[in-house]
């Protein structure tokens, strides 16, 4: 049985993934980049032929468009992060969006075969049961309330929620350190901003990105940002003089893959591509946080239902 990934300490992990951004600076294609780098085969492996999924409606609506749309994030270093230099898109979640796609048949590669779209957190659902994109990987937490709208695929990845605060702040030390006088930034219909308001008596303020919530810290205006800990520990590496990691992670969130309510076809379709391919899991995950200090294991999918 696969093991749940878990952290190692918070200073490892901003020290390998700030090497790992210095890495991964260059143009697609490039060593670390999108493609494997170096002519080396790409990390999400060989594009399938011939793929048939009997009775899902995303799959008939990716055939009948002839190309896969994909919801993504683009402000999160290591995870989902668009290049505002290059124009390349990196990432631990990118790759498992190539990974689905490939396995589809459709080349990530071209870019007339599989079209992202950066969708905000409170947009998430909506965008799936509107059809604008086929499937969402983005940091997206399996939710019992989200499940009433929509389904999920995996998990694919396991982290907790955390706190990022300024380099020199010594007075937040951890959730429980927080108190009326602190203020919390966080992303609109997120799952941590909804544990900080139920479970301390913190002050919050919420956007519709993370790297604004980040801008507010560095600017002395929030006190400190929350979210997934994999998430906080990107923004930590690209600005280590000015921000850190405040104490322990003090949740499970597990990451899913969004997909269209009850088109169990291609649940089962994504659960199997996972459940069956820990080889590419690991390839993934090494290429884009393996330097980074965590240690990670690919975590066993959940029943279809």
């Amino acid at each position: 049985m696969r093991k749940t990934r878990f952290l190692a300490g918070a200073s490892i992990i901003a020290a390998g993934l700030l090497a790992l951004t210095a890495c991964n600076s260059g143009t697609p294609g490039a060593e670390g980049g999108s493609e494997g780098g170096s002519g080396d085969a790409p990390v999400y492996g060989a594009v399938a032929t011939d793929v048939t999924i009997e009775n899902s409606p995303t799959f008939d609506k990716i055939q009948s468009a002839g190309k896969v749309v994909v919801g993504v994030k683009e402000d999160q270093p290591g995870l989902g992060y668009l290049d505002p230099v290059t124009g390349e898109r990196k990432g631990f979640d990118v790759d498992v969006a190539r990974w689905i796609a490939a396995s589809l048949g459709y080349d990530p590669a071209d870019t007339s075969k599989v079209e992202y779209k950066a969708i905000a957190s409170a947009n998430r659902e909506q965008a799936l049961i509107n059809g604008d994109i086929d499937y969402y990987v983005g940091t997206y937490s399996i939710t019992d309330k989200r499940k009433e709208q929509i389904s999920f695929a995996g998990p694919y990845f396991l982290t907790g929620q955390g706190l990022l605060v300024a380099a020199d702040n010594d007075t937040i030390t951890g959730k429980d350190s927080l108190t009326a006088e602190t203020t919390v930034c966080s992303v609109t219909g997120s799952t941590p901003i909804q544990r900080i308001r139920e479970q301390t008596p913190a002050q919050v303020v919420e956007f519709d990105t993370y790297s604004q919530c980040v801008e507010k810290l560095k600017n002395g205006e929030v006190d400190a940002v929350t979210t997934d800990e994999a998430i906080l520990l990107g923004y930590a590496a690209q600005d280590p003089d000015n921000l850190k990691i405040a104490g322990e992670p003090f949740s499970e969130e597990r990451y899913g893959v969004g997909l269209a309510k009850g088109d169990t076809a291609f649940q089962e379709f994504v659960n199997t591509m996972f459940t069956d391919g820990g080889e590419t899991w690991q390839a993934i995950f090494e290429k884009n946080l393996g330097a980074s200090g965590v240690s990670g294991e690919q975590p066993a999918v959940d029943p279809v239902s």
